[in-house]
């Protein structure tokens, strides 16, 4: 029948525009945030982090004598699990006459991939929260510069490239007195090659007077992969190329609404937990 054929054939391309759209806004953040490491993993995988030291032995070895060892201890950090995120949305009969169906749909999955994009970025947030690195200052450009050199000092490599997260309150007096560009993306204002960081991303919801900061290459993405595979077979899910996000349009007859569905297995983390840097204002985040 036409009118199947036309739901259908509208139903995948407002699929294509939401993996695409998702798709295209985690990719600019993962390029701004420099990160090489996108591991596709089996949900329930379980994320391990880490925290690392190394003892060097001082010992001058004679000619011919054994190398003393060096020793270097790994611990465990806290561990998360790769699982699945299912998410669901309905837009009502009345809405769809209201608007019209594809922009009806379009709008309310604006404010889907948003929600979606919010939980990658608490998760994240909420980790770095955990770093066991220290920095303080008496104000913004100093519990930064501290924070830069805590961070390049855990990270013993060449060209450590050092990203930080703060509050916008705590970055408006200095940005107000600086001619410095911001943009947005994910969700998140930032400013590149700000003091020293290759990335300073501003949210409100960092605590004011507090500054995360980690090396680019401490951070991981862990994802289940949405194409190919049984799951995708059974549920004929769109996804973007690389199989972040499966999304199907469908409409519920019995409750006239057009549903939108997804799914996604998405970890944003740090992989060692005392290379992230939690910095302290210590005047409250106002600055001097």
């Amino acid at each position: 029948m036409p009118e199947e054929n036309l739901t259908r054939d509208l139903g995948t391309a407002l699929s294509i525009d939401f993996t695409e759209r998702f798709g295209q806004r985690f990719k600019t953040l993962y390029e701004l945030l420099g990160i090489e490491r996108r591991l596709p993993m089996p949900a329930g995988t379980i994320i391990k982090t880490y925290t690392s030291s190394v003892t060097l032995d001082g010992t001058e070895v004679e000619p011919g004598a054994v190398i003393p060892l060096s020793e270097v201890v790994l611990e465990d950090g806290p561990t998360q699990e790769l699982t699945w995120n299912k998410k669901r949305k309905a837009v009502p009969m009345e809405d769809i006459q209201k608007f019209g169906f594809s922009r009806a749909i379009t709008l309310t999955d604006t404010k889907f991939i948003n929600e979606i994009q919010k939980g990658i970025r608490t998760k994240l947030l909420d980790q770095l929260a955990t770093g066991t690195g220290e920095a303080t200052g008496e104000g913004l450009q100093e519990v930064m510069a501290n924070a830069w050199a805590a961070v390049t000092a855990k990270f013993d490599e060449d060209d450590v490239q050092v990203i930080s997260f703060i509050n916008p309150f705590d970055a408006a007096d200095y940005l107000g007195k600086a001619n410095i560009t911001t943009q947005s993306a994910f969700g998140m204002t930032y400013i590149q090659d700000f003091l020293n960081n290759r990335v300073v991303f501003m949210h409100g919801d960092i605590p004011k007077g507090t500054i995360y900061s980690t090396a680019v290459d401490n951070l991981v993405i862990a994802y289940a992969t949405m194409n190919g595979g049984e799951v995708n077979k059974a549920f004929d899910f769109t996804t973007d190329p690389t199989g972040l996000i499966g999304v199907t349009h469908d409409i519920n007859k019995q409750r006239l609404t057009a549903e939108t569905v997804t799914a996604y297995g998405i970890v944003l983390f740090a992989e060692r937990i005392d290379g992230v840097v939690v910095g302290t204002i210590a005047n409250g985040g106002v600055e001097g």
